[in-house]
């Protein structure tokens, strides 16, 4: 009854801390502009394979690996841990057992999983500490992140360890049979410990560790780039569904070339009292969609966005990966003056402050960074929305483009030549 009321108290703390959390951070996604949602059929079907499957993550083929396995094994893993919470609720023992075949495999499961993760968990640790991989640096890489990672595999490591401990003392004390199937933990099992040995001490240790750590990790996870672990699939099926080299038109700017063109078009497609645009573009952080900043929550740092970018890797300061850092320590700094006064200005804003005119004119629209982000965050478009910003209100622009549009206005084209001579090179052909 002790360890029952132990485990109560525990689950209720988790819960709590994690519910004052999470009404926090969604505080700061009703200071974002809508985002509309549709086809939830192909939604389901990019989820399947971008999220589940893990389709993207396999450029990298070893790491890439390596990764899946982690996450699959998590999935398995998270049934097993339902279980431990229902039998520290109740203060029962395996109460799924009852499922039969579906409790053997799943039991089966875990346990292969749980020494494939801990095995792939070893290698991440290796990468980080002993191997340069150059995607895991950078200007928006700080100590934080890295100190962040480490914890992070070093919680899931314990976890892995602590999931083996229990598999192993709860085999090893039911000789006699046992519920479920643990075909690694029982050829182990007699080889590590010998026969007939109480490992009831293990087994206890073993078990409050487990579903300690997995409470202390909920609650850091949303402090921490691995937010990512309860954000990715979310992520992943609200994804933007256009192809990636479409660029949304903005509705406001398309109802008044309408009107220009076709009156009776634009009044029909805008309706007498549509309230105006606050703002063109992006400034700050209070004029991206939700989704821009679930893309930001989401976003694991991983860097494979950055590696292909062009414009990186020719040595300009754009990093696709910095754009949602950015934009989810801009929100952590303005958010919580946002909340209390809708006004709140603090005289600093994304762009500039954090974001540089010459990183956003750097990209290149090539779309590889949404191409290769495993889930499905998509930079180009936050990206044009910021030079949106920079053009229509500010008329902010390179030297070169603004000749270009000074050009286009005088001459009807690109070209610093009038309609009249724009032939004469062929004149002697």
């Amino acid at each position: 009854m002790a360890k029952q009321i132990i485990f109560i108290l525990a689950l209720l703390t988790t819960l709590g801390v994690f519910a004052y959390t999470m009404r926090r951070i969604f505080s700061f996604f009703r200071l974002t502009k809508p985002f509309p949602l549709n086809d939830w059929g192909k939604r389901i079907k990019v989820t399947l394979k971008v999220a589940i499957a893990q389709s993207r993550i396999f450029r990298f083929p070893g790491p890439g690996l390596a990764h899946a396995l982690v996450f699959w094994g998590f999935m398995v893993i998270t049934l097993g841990s339902i279980e431990m919470v229902i039998d520290g609720v109740f203060g029962l023992h395996r109460s799924m057992s009852a499922t039969g075949w579906f409790y053997d495999f799943v039991m089966a499961s875990g346990d292969i999983m749980a020494y494939v993760v801990l095995i792939s968990i070893v290698i991440f640790l290796i990468r980080r500490l002993f191997m340069h991989i150059g995607r895991f640096y950078g200007i928006e890489m700080q100590k934080k992140s890295k100190l962040d990672a480490l914890i992070a595999l070093g919680i899931i490591l314990l976890l892995m360890v602590s999931l083996a401990g229990i598999n192993l003392s709860y085999v090893q004390m039911h000789p006699e049979g046992y519920a479920g199937f643990y075909p690694v933990s029982a050829k182990l099992a007699p080889v590590l410990f010998g026969e007939g040995r109480d490992l009831y001490v293990l087994h206890e240790i073993s078990w409050w560790s487990h579903i300690l750590l997995i409470f202390i990790f909920a609650n850091i996870l949303p402090y921490s780039k691995h937010f990512h672990v309860f954000t990715s699939i979310p992520n992943v099926l609200l994804s933007r569904l256009e192809p990636l080299g479409q660029l949304p038109n903005m509705e406001s700017v398309t109802n008044e070339v309408k009107l220009m063109m076709n009156p009776d078009t634009a009044f029909a497609a805008a309706p007498e009292g549509a309230a105006a645009p606050s703002r063109f573009g992006v400034k700050d952080v209070e004029d991206v969609t939700w989704k821009n900043y679930l893309d930001s929550l989401a976003c694991t740092e991983c860097g494979r966005c950055t590696s292909v970018c062009p414009a990186n890797i020719t040595g300009k300061k754009l990093s696709p990966r910095k754009i949602f850092v950015d934009l989810r320590a801009r929100m952590k700094e303005k958010g919580p003056g946002l909340v209390k006064d809708g006004s709140y200005d603090d005289g600093k804003s994304l762009v500039r402050d954090y974001i540089s005119e010459e990183e956003l004119w750097a990209c290149t629209t090539c779309n590889a960074c949404a191409r290769e982000c495993p889930i499905n965050i998509n930079h180009p478009t936050l990206i044009i929305d910021m030079r949106r910003y920079l053009v229509m209100e500010e008329a902010a622009v390179p030297p070169p483009l603004a000749t270009m549009l000074q050009n286009i206005q005088n001459n009807g084209a690109p070209w610093q030549y009038s309609s009249e001579d724009r032939m004469k090179w062929a004149e002697l052909l």
